[in-house]
């Protein structure tokens, strides 16, 4: 079962491109990970401080896997610096056809 991952940021004033850099960072290290199918990061054109990341996942247990990385864990730290807010997680699973 594949599972998609909506995560939502909004950057505290002046901290729009440290989210950004931090958010790019990931793609490479997070796209390594056996379990991870797709890792994009987008911009509100409208909001620079608004990201939102769509990951894709192989399911549940590839994204507990990527939750224990050292470089899920550096960012981490570094988004308790800089988001203006909690950040908000969903976990969607695809729905069931008709």
């Amino acid at each position: 079962m594949g599972l998609t991952v909506i995560a939502e940021m909004l950057a505290s004033p002046g901290h729009e491109d440290r989210l950004r850099t931090a958010l790019e960072a990931m793609i490479e290290p997070s796209l390594d990970e056996p379990g991870c199918i797709a890792y994009r990061p987008y911009v509100d054109p409208n909001h620079p401080g608004r990201m939102v990341v769509v990951e894709e996942w192989t399911g549940p247990d590839a994204l507990d896997e990527h939750f224990a990385t050292d470089h899920f864990h550096h960012v981490e730290r570094v988004l308790e610096i800089i988001l203006a807010e909690p950040m908000t997680v969903r976990k969607l699973v695809r729905a069931a056809a008709a």
